[in-house]
């Protein structure tokens, strides 16, 4: 099994995960509808929590026992933590300029590659995650190690795996200009972005918390990969990254203020930590990651496109269907330079 969900607290932690994923949903919808619901998930709330965050951080700083016995200092005090949240803040940001076309950059061509440029980035600080596991293992010969945080991690090869499918993963993106608002503004549409590279992504996502979050993954790497999937595949075609970007942030947010939830109370969930597990896992995230971008070879050559510069997708149901929603273009001539 992937996950000790059994036991007493099953019944828990299967609520648990059904209130993390339902409330993951609503909470995009709230976001994207309307820019006042954008700019409360994304403006308001952040700034309390960088508020909140820094008092602890004070409080550490002068000895305050309230603050080191804080759950948000003792579970989410590593740089990853923080680069990961406001990392997933700056693409929302992004994205909310682009589809309400504000600004100068809101207009300009050149930033519809920050959907590009924000997701890679995001790839490669949970790439750097991986490989730091695999040093731990391949120079300190340690198989298993504790974090900051006290969460254990397995270290091996399954970190390796998966650090080469997440690299893999980047360049599974296509079409890195190719983004637009849809007709109603709700949302940032990238038609390119089809099940090719979701399916791709969420595989080698859920194996890097599976092997770097092991004691999260149950929310991270499961709810919370699959609440933008699946409204990309019912409701909001072609709005997957933007789903993506929103209930990460979201998700970021409740983690860095309520850790207690994942990791004392009765929802908490811990993954088996089985080696031939997270081998196998990473195996097959690398192997569907060496598939994806076998594929997008393959439509750039038959379609002789630039996989990067044009689409590669332009045709397919996924592609016509997002298409179909995408709003005028409303580029200043003076800024696509």
């Amino acid at each position: 099994m992937l996950f000790e969900v059994y036991g007493e607290h099953a019944i828990w932690q299967w609520l648990g995960w059904a209130i993390v994923f339902v409330g993951l949903i609503l909470a995009n919808e709230f976001a994207r509808r309307s820019k006042v619901g954008g700019l409360i998930m994304f403006g308001a709330l952040p700034a309390a929590m960088t508020v909140y965050c820094i008092a602890i951080g004070v409080g550490v700083a002068q000895g305050q026992e309230w603050a080191l016995t804080n759950p948000t200092h003792i579970y989410q005090n590593s740089w990853f933590h923080y680069a990961k949240v406001y990392a997933a803040l700056a693409g929302c940001i992004g994205f909310m300029i682009i589809k309400y076309k504000w600004g100068r950059l809101g207009r300009a061509h050149w930033f519809r590659a920050w959907p590009f440029v924000i997701v890679a980035i995001n790839i490669l600080i949970a790439v750097v995650s991986d490989f730091e596991s695999a040093y731990h293992f391949f120079v300190l010969g340690e198989t298993t190690w504790v974090t900051s945080e006290g969460a254990t991690q397995l270290a091996g090869w399954n970190n390796v795996f998966n650090g080469l499918a997440g690299l893999i993963n980047i360049f599974c993106m296509t079409a890195w200009w190719s983004v637009y608002s849809s007709k109603d503004e709700r949302d940032m549409l990238w038609p390119d972005m089809t099940w090719v590279f979701i399916i791709a992504y969420d595989v080698w996502n859920f194996c890097y918390t599976y092997n770097c979050l092991p004691h999260h993954a149950w929310y991270c790497g499961f709810a919370l990969l699959l609440a933008p999937t699946i409204a990309n595949a019912l409701w909001n075609k072609g709005g997957w990254i933007q789903n993506r970007a929103f209930t990460l942030a979201i998700w970021c947010m409740f983690a860095q203020v309520f850790p207690a939830f994942q990791e004392e109370s009765a929802f908490a969930v811990r993954s088996t930590l089985n080696p031939a597990t997270a081998n196998t896992v990473a195996a097959i995230a690398l192997a569907v990651n060496i598939a994806a971008i076998c594929y997008v070879v393959y439509r750039a050559r038959k379609l002789k496109v630039n996989p990067y510069t044009q689409d590669v997708f332009r045709g397919t149901r996924d592609w016509e269907q997002a298409e179909a929603r995408r709003g005028a273009v409303a580029d200043d001539p003076a800024l696509t330079a």
